[in-house]
């Protein structure tokens, strides 16, 4: 159907476009790129890992002082949605990160630690600073939503946003 074809162009673009954005941002390699869309009867299911959100709205992060007395310089994040409080992000979060990446644990004498001593760092690390907002997604939906709205009717657009399946 003509619809079917429009909706099949939408997701097409918008996962082009938000692997475009995640280059431009350097995370053109993380496993966000690898977000797949299906067409569905009136809607547009987007298949992305767990931790999409976070990456796209960006995560505010504490702030306050290191060890050495010098502060955390926190990430630009844009909205308020969401926000380090008390609860750190799980360490293991950033192991196959951290392998794809190639940091290997040395301590300051260049002797190796334990892999979990370097997540542990990281995840320290992201809680004070925090996670910059990207819109990598969001801005991708957004524009090609406009750029195709002369192509789907107008009730098609209204149908889809209120079937639009992320998981």
């Amino acid at each position: 159907s003509m619809l079917k074809d429009a909706l099949d162009e939408l997701g097409r673009k918008i996962t082009r476009d938000s692997r475009l954005n995640l280059k431009r941002v350097k995370k053109g390699n993380s496993s966000l790129a690898k977000l797949k869309y299906r067409v569905n009867e009136k809607s547009i299911t987007f298949t992305l890992p767990e931790h999409w959100e976070y990456v796209d709205a960006g995560v505010k992060g504490v702030g306050g002082s290191k060890a050495d007395g010098t502060k955390w310089k926190t990430k630009k994040v844009t909205n308020s949605k969401f926000k380090y409080r008390d609860k750190k992000p799980p360490f293991m979060a950033f192991n196959g990160w951290s392998i794809k990446k190639g940091i290997a644990p040395r301590s300051k004498g260049g002797q190796f630690q334990s892999r979990k001593s370097i997540l542990f760092a990281i995840a320290n690390s992201v809680y004070h600073t925090g996670i910059a907002t990207t819109d990598f997604f969001t801005e991708a939906v957004e524009t090609n939503i406009t750029l195709l709205a002369p192509k789907i009717a107008e009730q098609e657009i209204t149908d889809l946003l209120e079937n639009l399946i992320i998981e």
